[in-house]
Order: structure tokens, then sequence, then C-alpha cells
């Protein structure tokens, strides 16, 4: 084996990522953020996939936890139900970490932004293409 083989190339080497890299990053993982939440509501924008077009629908904002199949409404941390999607109220075992304050900043992968509905949960586009009709 030629030593050239074992260093690193010029254009694999790690850089510290920006923090909207980052967040770029923890999407690809399927990985809820403040961040991701609000370019979702910007790409769903004019749609029925936003929580402020859906709800007279009975639609409620929710997360779904891929790998349990477990699904549940938005809350606040207090446990109140919130009318938006809000990280804060989530079950601890889907939170990857939390700021300084105690909020939280990311989930574990596999937590999925949409709403519930008659128990059911749709993904925003599923929501967004239910209300097209």
């Amino acid at each position: 084996m030629d030593t050239k083989d074992l260093m690193p190339r010029i254009d694999t080497v790690e850089r510290p990522m920006s923090r909207r890299e980052l967040e770029r990053r923890y999407l690809r993982w399927g990985v809820v953020t403040q961040t991701s939440l609000r370019d979702e509501n910007r790409l769903y924008q004019g749609t029925r996939g936003i929580s402020q077009r859906n709800r007279s629908a009975g639609f409620v904002p929710a997360y779904l936890n891929e790998a349990s199949g477990e699904a549940v409404e938005s809350r606040f941390a207090d446990g109140s139900a919130a009318p938006i999607h809000v990280l804060d109220g989530l079950p601890q075992a889907w939170v990857a970490e939390r700021d300084g304050h105690g909020h939280v900043t990311r989930t574990n992968p596999g937590v999925v932004a949409g709403f519930l509905r008659a128990d059911r949960f749709y993904t925003r586009e599923e929501a967004a293409l239910a209300l097209a009709h």
C-alpha cells in the first residue's frame, strides 16, 4: 500500500461547520430543530401543510417517532397543547439536545413534524394533499 493512500485528501478533511450547514446535516439525518421547523413552514407556506391553514379542518400539530410508530401532539414544556409545532413538550426519550435554559434544540433521528387528525398521523405533505380537494 502506498503511504499517500493513508493521508486524507484535502477535499475530505472535516472543517468546522457553520450553524446552517450543521442544521442541513441534521435535516438529512431526520432530526428536527427550530431551523428545520422554520424551513418546513416556508416550504409549505400557501398550502394546507402548516398549522394556521389546516387547523379548521381538525388537524393538530404533532410529531411522529418513526422508530416506535408513536405520535404525540405538539405541547409546550408545561404540557399544555401548542397551536404550532413546539419542541419543548416532546417526550424526553425523543430529545437529543437542550440548551442552557432547558429548551429542546435537536431531536433524535427519526422524529417527523406533521399533524394528527382522528388519531392518524399526517406528514405536512399528506395534510396539504388531503385538503387540496
